[in-house]
């Protein structure tokens, strides 16, 4: 039996100074924190020039250690790549605060007033392989919803994350935010340590490959936020206008292929499937994709027999797997079956059987007629996001801000006391809402 480690005396002064910085964090104005978040804006791009730098050693080191190429394409961060990040983080300034929003404003009885109010969760855990982007994404969502944040990347992003969060902590150096809001662990024992902290993290934030979220989960009793495995469709009706069917597949599969809404499984109705998998095939291997087909599909075009395995493999690469069904039946049953719950679509002009499929799918995104690739928190305007989440409790799908919230019930009243409302001569409640 693996003793589980104990966190250090270092390590839980860290946390405790996190969760010290955000309880101060919690009760600032909205103006405060984004003028926070636009000196940690400004700092990063000053710091430009060093982060590349640090990611140039980074991605040295990991082609030297052969690490796979999703991986290494998540950690490469070119300027491209790192300006879209830093504009992300002043999104996230402009975004309403989800902290004080009043959801229930209700009396009780004349002069006992309740009130369900947001507030932060407090501390969050987030932990990540590569991505050193997730940093400055989570960073200022952190401190948009008042929370602290203790980040951990992996080894293959080390040179990047501490450059970023030395900028981080020198643009809130210079805020009314204490820079131990945000705190950077480096080395693979402070990761389980990290998850033994229940008494000082209120949610973990796993971001990685399915093995890596579910050694996560498995390995700690604080609420994980997260999926284990992207395992993405899209369903080719026989109603499918074949321009679009073809060019939302090439997108979903191609557009970026390291990530986790991009499709691995690719249904075909048979009816469709003649006229439909010749011109898929030739636009997926002018882009270098591997396909995978079932006996039928491999009857119709060039590629490489499937196995069973293969329906429930997220590949995160340039490989797609391919099945002929009999019907939009066939293919829900399929999803439901071998599906992460992740992001599934269907192409179709006929609105009736593309409702069908948006109802019976059971997952956290369901589309028609568009890329899987649009499952993402900025692109559905909630800023960046800190990750996805498969589970069927709240929040599900993209989770931005909202997901980093909690509330409390407030309650004031004028001496009232629960006897009254209680007995022969009971008072009533009048539950009225309030504006």
């Amino acid at each position: 039996m693996t003793a589980t480690p104990v966190p250090s005396q270092s390590l839980s002064a860290i946390a405790q100074a996190t969760r010290q910085a955000a309880r101060q964090l919690a009760v600032m104005s909205t103006d405060t924190k984004n003028q926070a978040i636009e000196a940690i804006a400004k700092s990063l791009e000053i710091a430009t020039p060093d982060i590349l730098a640090a990611n140039i050693a980074d991605c040295q080191a990991a082609e030297a250690e052969s690490i796979p190429k999703p991986l290494y394409n998540r950690l490469k961060l070119d300027e491209t790549k790192l300006n879209a990040a830093i504009a992300g983080v002043r999104d996230v300034g402009k975004l309403t605060d989800p902290i004080g929003a009043i959801q229930i404003h209700r009396e009780l009885d004349d002069g006992l007033v309740l009130k369900r109010v947001t507030c932060p969760l407090g501390v969050l855990g987030v932990i990540f392989e590569a991505r050193p982007d997730a940093v400055m994404q989570i960073s200022s969502l952190a401190v948009k919803s008042g929370n602290g944040v203790i980040l951990k990347g992996g080894k293959e992003a080390v040179r990047s994350c501490e450059a970023i969060v030395k900028a981080i902590h020198k643009g809130l150096s210079t805020s009314s935010v204490d820079p131990a809001v945000v705190q950077l662990l480096t080395t693979r024992e402070e990761t389980m340590a990290l998850l033994q902290l229940d008494d000082y993290i209120d949610l973990i934030i796993p971001r990685g490959s399915n093995s890596f979220v579910r050694f996560v989960q498995d390995n700690t009793r604080i609420p994980v936020l997260g999926h284990a495995d992207g395992i993405c469709h899209g369903y080719i009706d026989r109603a499918a206008d074949l321009q679009k069917a073809v060019e939302i597949t090439v997108d979903a599969k191609t557009q970026y292929p390291a990530v986790c809404n991009a499709i691995e499984t690719l249904l075909v109705h048979r009816a469709i499937a003649p006229s439909f998998l010749p011109l898929a095939a030739k636009a997926l291997k002018e882009r270098l994709v591997e396909l995978r087909g079932d006996e039928a599909t491999c009857q119709m075009i060039d590629c490489s027999a499937a196995t069973d395995a293969d329906w429930s493999t997220e590949y995160n690469d340039l490989t797609l797997s391919i099945k002929i069904v009999d019907s939009l039946e066939d293919a829900i049953n399929h999803i439901n079956h071998y599906g992460s719950g992740h992001t599934d679509v269907i192409v179709t002009e006929d609105s009736d059987i593309a409702q069908i499929f948006l109802n019976q799918v059971d997952g956290a995104n369901v589309f028609h007629n568009c890329s899987t690739r649009f499952a993402d928190g900025f692109r559905y305007g909630f800023g960046a996001e800190v990750g996805i989440s498969t589970n069927k409790l709240p929040p599900r799908g993209p989770v931005g801000l909202e997901g980093l919230v909690t509330y409390k019930y407030q309650m004031t009243g004028q001496g009232q006391v629960v006897a009254s409302y209680s007995g022969k001569d009971a008072k009533s409640f009048t539950h009225k809402d309030l504006d």
